[in-house]
């Protein structure tokens, strides 16, 4: 297959990675273009080792970290079209990239070491460093909703590695209404099953009822989410889950919910 054949599904993607990246659409578009010169120029930059994608953005990274002003750490550029470039400029340059990878573009921790070229150790590093950055600018309070007391403590762990704080712990849905009575959370983590038979899916719904706050669903049933009813499962993880996955998908739920960087940037 020809190169052009190889990278063609995947430019719409690198496009909006590209623009997430330098926080300009007209910028990103242009590495893009550097990069599909590269490979006309010398296809050997093209890795045909790597699964097409992986290769595409590994180039696209390359070209990008040759330039030395892309590798220091910078304050909100001058192209910054939102708050959210604004954000993502104040990251590390290797971390948000991670971070990028792994939130924006869905890539694996695996996949995101092969892009970022370096042992899925550091990948895992580099995601935690990004969570603890963005946890510097939108700490949150977390709520879990969860009925085994050892996932609870892991998934407390986590987040307080990253920065974040324990809004409480609740077993069953009257326990999570009763934790969101007197005080917002900043996000929800929830499992489905809860201890005394209660829906932990019924809980969210409504405490979405009475508030908008960013949820993810930590499950062992992923499908009985799939039902076309509200709350839409925008962040989903099933059982059992890799710490770095838990990581990085909190900071992707807080770093893009609108009103969850409101409340973080009021209890700071």
């Amino acid at each position: 297959m020809s190169i052009a054949n190889a990278v063609a599904p995947h430019l719409p993607y690198l496009r909006r990675f590209g623009r997430a990246l330098t926080g300009n659409q007209e910028s990103g578009d242009a590495y893009v273009v550097a990069v599909l010169e590269a490979f006309i120029a010398d296809p050997t930059t093209f890795d045909r080792s790597l699964p097409a994608r992986v290769a595409l953005y590994r180039a696209f990274l390359k070209l990008w970290d040759s330039i030395a002003v892309n590798r220091a750490t910078e304050s909100a550029s001058a192209g910054a079209e939102s708050l959210d470039d604004h954000r993502l400029d104040a990251i590390t340059p290797k971390p948000r990239q991670a971070f990028l990878l792994m939130a924006l573009e869905g890539l694996s921790i695996t996949e995101t070491a092969q892009v970022l070229d370096v042992p899925v150790s550091e990948a895992k590093t580099l995601i935690d460093q990004a969570g603890a950055e963005i946890a510097e600018q939108i700490a949150a309070d977390i709520l879990i909703i969860e009925d085994e007391p050892l996932i609870a403590m892991d998934l407390e762990t986590l987040f307080k590695d990253l920065g974040h704080r324990l809004h409480g712990i609740a077993r069953t849905h009257a326990e999570a209404i009763k934790a969101v009575a007197n005080h917002r959370p900043g996000l929800v983590l929830a499992d489905i099953q809860l201890a005394d038979g209660s829906s932990g899916l019924e809980a969210v719904n409504e405490i979405l009822s009475s508030m908008t706050v960013p949820v993810i669903f930590i499950t062992a049933y992923p499908e009985r989410l799939l039902t076309g009813l509200k709350p839409e499962p925008a962040f989903l993880i099933t059982k059992p889950f890799q710490p770095e996955t838990v990581k990085a998908v909190i900071s992707q739920a807080l770093f893009f919910d609108t009103h969850a960087k409101r409340s973080g940037q009021a209890a700071a």
